[in-house]
């Protein structure tokens, strides 16, 4: 680094401009460059106690007009970075592409009276007027960088550490730089991640509101870090043309430039058209999708997204363009109603307490769709471009091997409540779900209860009291009035969780049970649109009672696509004693197997395939299925299934 031990490196710098003594010095490149612009391009002096340049207050007011969209979409972002920073001294400042400051989270708690006096609206941070800075040099060098200490230009800002990242368009063209600024000698490396990470997200808010009449592709190779900061998105028009990738698009395409796929179809990056991962999309209530590149065939997970300036409505200028078969008035709420009367109340009640960030209890047998709904109800919200973060209460069996990780999605064993903390904090201004949410640990209950009523995560060790707004939806398969009668779940907290009650009928209940196969038939056939399925075959599932409701039988379709020896599924397919097909004989099961009925042991082999596929584990195959680990084992112990000891 450039180091200040006395005076005469810096004036050995400020000398002639060739006598930058590059042999002296670690500093990285970047900071070498700044400081020949400075006293090559510049002209300045590190010595200088000038104050910091201001711009006059109409000019400032310009500014902060023509940014508008940027501060709006900021402004998050920078909280959340300034929270996560909290007690470090920071300050989260945020320029434009001149290097004006537009706005800033943080205190004037900075020892260094010179720096402070810059964390005013419309001061200049550009090298021109600021030298080597974090935010000036960025703004040059358009990466992410640390200026630390003595590295900076001006003396008088020698005392601070600066972490800034870029913000970039959807042209590609840099618009602002965020920086953390402080005079904490700690954690640089870390800031820099968080500030670079705060800094992709605000290019993505940005990205989906400049292209909120456009339909959107988003996509990553891990389908739990859609909704976040690395998450690639693809704009299209209504033809299914693309217009715009952001840079973690191009990232995760190996792409250097978007021109290479501006005006192409959609399947000139994945195998499948716009009109068919629209319908996908709705059809999975807005769960990720499995998708195929179309020139590497490597695997990513996607969603697809209607244009949204007022999510639910009609778009502008798309009326013309949208896909003829799409309905835009039918959102993810609705796409789940297939005429039980039973659901459509549910959806009703539920479209009526959207805005109003009611907590909302779903009660419902295992299977049932309750996070399905939960996600829909995400999706149909305005808080759709927040994380949905889901928490497993139950998922960790005392009896689960110490040697398999817990699915995505689930605490670990043994959670801490700063783990679950951690959980809250990352559904912040989206939804936070919790499955089986009678089975929460009493110390978290209590942290429940707490966030529900005061809005706040409690006070840590390490970290302050942080607001939090999340909509809290519930689940439960059991009933939550015993619990709270054996002292398992609090009272005061089994009342606050009831804000919105919604029982999710058993499909054997069901008034709409047989579009409700053919729903999940042609989700599970999307991949194989050849293979249909009979009238006969729909007679025969509705008069079988589902005791594992639509996870059981969208897992028995699974195993009966799978297996199939044609594309016309009917009811000769199934087993003789249950149909009208061969008899198979039962000497492959083993004995214990041997008592399931056709169904159960359609879906016995349909599980069986998963686990291989998946070579043992279960983690893994609990989270492609989308259900806990604890109802995968009772699965398992349901269907006569008994694995190997894993070493």
């Amino acid at each position: 680094m450039l180091r200040a031990t006395d005076n005469r490196h810096r004036h050995s710098l400020a000398a002639p401009r060739n006598s930058l003594r590059h042999e002296e010095s670690d500093a990285p490149e970047y900071i070498r460059r700044s400081w020949l612009r400075c006293l090559n391009q510049y002209h300045l002096d590190p010595q200088s106690e000038r104050e910091p340049y201001v711009l006059p207050r109409q000019e400032r007011l310009q500014r902060k007009e023509s940014n508008r969209d940027l501060l709006a979409l900021a402004d998050a972002e920078m909280a959340h970075l300034y929270h996560q920073l909290a007690g470090s001294g920071h300050s989260i400042i945020l320029t434009d592409r001149d290097g004006v400051l537009l706005d800033y989270y943080g205190d004037f708690s900075f020892r260094n009276a010179a720096f402070r006096t810059g964390l005013v609206l419309g001061a200049m941070w550009d090298e021109q007027h600021g030298g080597t800075n974090g935010m000036g040099t960025c703004l040059v060098e358009r990466t992410p960088l640390i200026v630390h200490r003595e590295q900076h230009f001006f003396a008088r800002n020698s005392g601070l550490t600066c972490c800034a990242a870029p913000i970039v368009d959807h042209r590609g063209e840099l618009i602002a730089v965020l920086d953390a600024s402080g005079e904490s000698d700690r954690a640089q490396q870390h800031t820099l991640v968080l500030v670079n990470m705060a800094a992709q997200m605000i290019e993505n808010r940005l990205f989906l509101h400049h292209f909120r009449d456009a339909f959107v592709v988003r996509f990553h190779s891990r389908p739990e870090l859609l909704g976040t900061w690395g998450e690639g998105i693809i704009a299209l028009d209504g033809a299914g043309s693309i217009t715009a990738l952001d840079r973690n698009a191009l990232f995760q395409l190996g792409l250097q430039r978007s021109a290479e796929l501006i005006g192409a179809p959609l399947e000139r990056v994945f195998t499948v058209s716009l009109s068919a991962l629209l319908a996908r999309s709705q059809r999975k209530s807005f769960h990720p999708l499995t998708l195929y590149d179309a020139r590497h065939g490597g695997r990513v997970f996607a969603i697809a997204q209607a244009p949204q300036t007022k999510r639910g409505g009609k778009p502008r200028g798309a009326q013309s363009s949208a896909p003829a078969h799409l309905d835009p008035n039918r959102g993810p709420l609705e796409e789940l109603d297939f005429g039980d009367p039973v659901m459509a109340r549910n959806i009703q009640a539920t479209r009526r307490t959207l805005s109003r960030d009611i907590p909302i209890l779903l009660i419902g047998e295992s299977g049932t769709g309750k996070e399905c709904f939960a996600r829909a109800l995400h999706a149909s919200s305005e808080r759709a471009e927040k994380p949905f973060v889901t928490v497993h209460c139950g998922s960790v069996s005392e009896t689960q091997p110490a040697s398999e990780p817990p699915a995505a999605g689930a605490p670990p064993a043994g959670a801490t409540a700063e783990q679950i903390h951690a959980r809250i904090l990352q559904a912040n201004g989206g939804t936070l779900f919790l499955d089986d949410v009678g089975e929460l640990p009493p110390a978290l209950q209590t942290q429940l209860l707490h966030v529900i009523e005061e809005r706040t995560l409690p006070a840590t060790a390490a970290k302050e009291a942080e607001r939090i707004d999340v909509q809290l939806v519930s689940a439960t398969r059991r009933d939550l009035h015993d619990k709270v009668q054996r002292s398992e779940l609090r009272e005061d907290l089994f009342y606050r969780l009831q804000g919105l009650v919604l029982t999710l009928p058993p499909l054997r209940e069901r008034k709409d049970k047989a579009a409700v196969i053919r729903h999940i038939f042609a989700q599970e056939c999307a991949a194989t649109p050849a293979v249909t399925m009979g009238e006969d075959m729909v007679d025969a599932l509705k008069a079988y009672s589902w005791p594992g409701n639509i996870r059981q039988l969208r897992n028995v379709l699974r195993g009966m696509i799978a297996m199939r020896s044609s594309n016309q599924l009917d009811a000769g397919c199934l087993p003789a004693e249950y149909g009208a097909g061969e008899v198979h004989a039962d000497d492959a099961l083993p004995e214990e197997a041997k008592s399931l009925n056709p169904l159960e042991r359609a879906e016995r082999s349909a599980l069986l395939h998963e686990i291989e596929l998946y070579q043992g584990n279960l983690s893994r195959v609990a989270h492609s299925l989308g259900i806990g680990r604890n109802t995968l084992y009772r699965n398992l112990r349901r269907l006569r299934i008994t694995l190997p000891v894993r070493r």
